[in-house]
């Protein structure tokens, strides 16, 4: 058959949600165009529903995710940098479209994000000794502090960088052993859905990522009060809607990172890493104590 006459097969791009790909329950889907207007593609335009189902999926996993070895997480990332190796070119393609680069400039920001996942990759099993530790106490005591993931985090990826920034924000969140729901950039969401097929292929468990596309402050507002969310990141999230949601999660005293200025070009150092950690600190006795100090 020649190419004349052979008919395109165009993608659509659904959720991922608890390691499956469904359509959004409403139906419901929205125009994604290109930095100038060209038509790309129909996205899924998450409900209440579908924000919902996230969050089920993402407390499913987090017993699993949080009680692997922070070593084998970290493995989990690393594979995760491998497999877009393997995709570069499909989000150089898009990203370049989302967010109106050059071909050039799109391959240097998705060379930037796979490295984003190696260097999170790399700080699984090594944040515990950075922000943990052994206390000094007066008394016969170990006195040892520990780091530990705060549970199941709202996301708000950044709205203008739509796949590095979204590296930047999810990467953190389960480096840690957190398990997350994140609402893509409303205006550019097509990488942040590859980057769902890219994890279910990647040995992530799933439920640990969970991906919505849509209007952000439709899909944010069940997220912010929903009671069985422990914290939410707000970068993506203007002042207005910022102060909402932030009300909104204080009814259960989620944890919130408000959003604030970030070149997510930059290293990005370990600050999103402890964001969404607690600390959990345990005495144990070492036994009597003599005239030359322990009995150990």
């Amino acid at each position: 058959m020649s190419e004349q006459n052979r008919l395109s097969v165009f993608k659509t791009y659904k959720l991922y949600v608890g390691g499956k790909f469904p359509r959004s329950e409403s139906g419901r889907v929205y125009e994604v165009t290109d930095s100038k207007g060209k038509w790309l593609a129909n996205a899924p335009l998450s409900s209440r529903k579908d924000a919902r189902d996230a969050v089920v999926a993402a407390r499913k996993a987090f017993g699993g995710w949080s009680g692997a070895t922070a070593y084998n997480r970290g493995q989990i990332l690393y594979r995760v940098a491998e497999m877009l190796e393997g995709r570069k070119d499909q989000f150089v393609r898009e990203v370049a479209d989302a967010e109106g680069l050059s071909k050039s400039k799109a391959g240097a920001v998705v060379d930037a994000a796979i490295d984003r996942w190696v260097w999170y990759a790399g700080w699984t099993d090594k944040i515990a000794q950075v922000v943990g530790g052994g206390n000094p106490v007066a008394g016969p005591f170990f006195n040892l502090s520990s780091p530990e993931p705060t549970g199941v985090v709202t996301v708000l990826a950044p709205q203008e960088s739509s796949f590095l920034g979204l590296v930047s924000v999810i990467a953190p969140v389960i480096a840690t052993g957190n398990t997350v729901i994140v609402i893509a950039s409303e205006k550019s969401p097509l990488p942040a859905l590859s980057l769902g097929e890219v994890l279910a292929t990647s040995d992530l468990p799933g439920g640990v990522v969970n991906v919505l596309s849509g209007k952000t402050a439709e899909i944010a507002a069940p997220l912010a009060a929903h009671q069985d969310v422990n914290a939410i990141d707000l970068a993506g999230a203007d002042d207005v809607l910022a102060k909402e949601l932030e009300i909104a999660a204080a009814d259960n005293l989620k944890r919130v990172l408000r959003p604030q200025p970030v070149d997510y070009s930059e290293t990005p150092g370990i600050e999103r890493l402890t964001a969404f950690l607690e600390t959990k600190t345990v005495w144990h006795p070492t036994g009597s104590l003599g005239a030359s100090g322990s009995s150990y």
